[in-house]
C-alpha cells in the first residue's frame, strides 16, 4: 500500500518573531520560522513547522528543491489536501 504524499511550494521567511503555516502568498504556503538561515538551522525549523502543522513525523517532510533559498519545494508524506486547504486560509 503507498503511502499518499503532498508536494507543495513553500515561501520560507527566516527570522520570523513566531513561527507560523499559513496563508498562502501567490502560489506557495507561507511558512515563518524564528530560526536564521544560518547552518541549515531554518530548514529544520521548516521541517518541524511542517510536520507539526501537518501532524507528521519530522521524517515525513523532505525539502526536495530550494534548500538554500527561501523559495522551497517540500514532500510531505501522509498529508492530506483538506490539511493544506485548512492551513492556505490562514489559520
Amino acid at each position: 500500500m503507498a503511502v499518499q504524499a503532498l508536494t507543495i511550494d513553500v515561501l520560507v521567511v527566516p527570522r520570523a518573531s513566531r513561527a507560523a503555516v499559513g496563508p498562502m502568498v501567490g502560489d506557495r504556503l507561507r511558512v515563518a520560522v524564528t530560526a536564521p538561515p544560518v547552518d541549515g538551522a531554518a530548514n529544520a525549523a521548516v521541517v518541524a513547522a511542517l510536520a507539526e502543522a501537518f501532524n507528521v513525523r519530522r521524517s515525513a517532510v523532505t525539502i526536495v528543491r530550494g534548500e538554500r533559498g527561501r523559495r522551497k519545494t517540500v514532500r510531505i508524506a501522509g498529508a492530506t489536501a483538506v490539511a493544506l486547504q485548512r492551513l492556505a486560509g490562514g489559520s
